[in-house]
């Protein structure tokens, strides 16, 4: 059904249990569950697909129409959701928790500075409930559960990355890593920071593996925007964004 109904989530998740697996591989944690649970993580997006950024057509983008509030509501609820399919496909408590807990306690950045811009525009600030944007949670409780938030982030911000090289791709790996241990998100995963540099490390060489330097083709120029793409790419969110929003 995910293949089918949300592509762009499908194909997602792949990735993420590709990192995953490797993540775990490096520290000796279960890659088999950590695999199973990024298949199964964002099985809630089926509800509505249109509204994640993966599944997006250029230049339609449902959110533009929605207050920030309503956004942040619509993404969020894909955990919800996902735990209610898994309930109802009597999915094992692993693959729960690999829904409940990819995004931890984090905060829908992109939607909660737009509604801050907004408010103050109309001077209504002080109506805008920061904890209506962030994930409702358990933050990962286990490694392969850290594992697989670091995953998901991580792939979700490299496919913002123009001209990917190993500078950047390290570089993106490690702001992810840091900002979820400053925001405490991995307290409770047990990683330890060795860990954490040696799974760096794995993601680092997938995804190295996936954006490695490819020959051009005379006479074609593909990373060219049209004018009909150029204003959708404005209004998508940062790589830091796509990162609590996948």
């Amino acid at each position: 059904r995910l293949a089918f109904e949300a592509p762009g989530s499908f194909q997602h998740s792949l990735m993420v249990a590709n990192l995953a697996k490797a993540g775990c591989e490096a520290i000796g944690a279960d890659a088999a569950l950590a695999y199973a649970g990024a298949l199964y993580h964002d099985i809630g997006k089926m509800e509505r697909p249109e509204y994640f950024i993966e599944n997006q057509a250029p230049g339609r983008n449902p959110h533009d129409k929605l207050q920030p509030s309503m956004s942040a509501l619509v993404i969020i609820n894909h955990v919800k959701k996902g735990l209610s399919l898994a309930r109802e496909y009597n999915l094992p408590q692993p693959l729960r928790d690999a829904i409940a807990q990819h995004h931890g306690t984090r905060r829908l950045d992109f939607f909660f500075k737009k509604a801050a811009e907004k408010a103050e525009k109309d001077g209504t600030r002080e109506e805008v409930r920061e904890e209506e944007y962030h994930y409702p949670g358990p933050r990962p409780r286990n490694k392969v559960m850290g594992i697989l938030m670091l995953a998901d982030g991580v792939e979700a911000a490299s496919r913002t990355l123009v001209d990917p090289s190993e500078v950047k791709i390290r570089d993106l790996v490690r702001k992810l890593v840091d900002s979820c241990l400053k925001e405490g998100q991995l307290d409770e995963s047990d990683l330890t920071l060795g860990e954490l540099s040696r799974i760096s490390e794995a993601f680092q060489g997938i995804l190295s593996s996936i954006y490695h330097r490819r020959i051009d083709y005379p006479g074609f120029d593909f990373n060219r925007k049209t004018k009909r793409e150029a204003p959708a790419e404005r209004n998508r969110p940062s790589a830091a964004d796509e990162v609590r929003a996948s």
